[in-house]
């Protein structure tokens, strides 16, 4: 593989599971908070199952380098600071309340599968293989946040309401769900076409969004790339490095 294209797939994959892994964690934030105990459940798994996924991301990095997989998943996780993260912003928020958690998760979950329907064409045989066991598993993220968007959004007006306040703080961060790093050719040369995975993306989403009696809000939606952060990436990152970083030469 050409070293410009193996560069781009290197940041690709460390970018996908960068947002597995910030999302997986604020998820699990959840954990015995949930609404009801089923959900706590269910919730959790689902928290798993987006860290398990960045798992798959960052060892089929670790191939790429030749490097040992359970050692090199441990130092880029929690030896790298807030401006080496490559995650997307939205995944970083603060969960805020119910309503907030689920809609994010709703918007992140419907784009990654069209990020994954893209991914499982790619020329690159382990990045399709990888694209395609995931979606599986998305499936059925999706179908439950679209259960809870539909509950919160035709429930209580306060439901509603909640509901609403969350997609007027989301929606602008949605712009960067379809951001891939590396230059658009070197994308192509890997056979990744993301040109229309969100126009696809906001045919399903938008017309579901109106089912529930939601509005989009006016303005753009923001144009991000993946070098920037907000605060609370750093703050997440403490917290999750901390046991880690106790000591740097433990094993585990």
């Amino acid at each position: 593989m050409e070293t410009d294209l193996k560069n781009t797939l290197r940041e690709l994959l460390i970018a996908l599971a960068d947002d597995e892994l910030i999302l997986g964690h604020r998820d699990s934030e959840w954990c015995s908070h949930a609404p009801i105990l089923e959900e706590d459940i269910a919730f959790a798994n689902l928290a798993l199952d987006e860290i398990g996924h960045a798992n798959l991301w960052y060892s089929l990095s670790a191939e790429l380098e030749e490097a040992e997989s359970q050692s090199y998943v441990d130092r880029i996780v929690f030896w790298r600071d807030a401006p080496d993260f490559r995650n997307i912003q939205m995944v970083e928020l603060p969960n805020g309340d119910w309503a907030f958690s689920m809609l994010r998760q709703y918007l992140f979950d419907s784009a990654e599968i069209e990020r994954l329907n893209v991914l499982a064409e790619s020329a690159f045989a382990p990045l399709a293989e990888t694209a395609a066991k995931i979606r599986t598993e998305e499936h059925y993220h999706l179908r439950h946040t679209r259960l809870w968007l539909r509950r919160l959004g035709l429930g209580t007006a306060e439901s509603r309401q909640r509901l609403q306040a969350a997609l007027d703080q989301l929606w602008p961060y949605t712009g960067q769900l379809f951001e891939l790093p590396g230059e658009r050719d070197h994308l192509l040369g890997l056979g990744i076409k993301m040109a229309q995975a969100s126009p696809s993306w906001e045919a399903q989403v938008i017309p579901f969004l109106s089912e529930c009696q939601l509005a989009l809000p006016a303005g753009a939606r923001r144009a991000l790339n993946r070098q920037g952060h907000t605060r609370h990436l750093a703050v997440l990152l403490n917290e999750m490095q901390s046991v880690a970083r106790l000591d740097p030469e433990a094993e585990w």
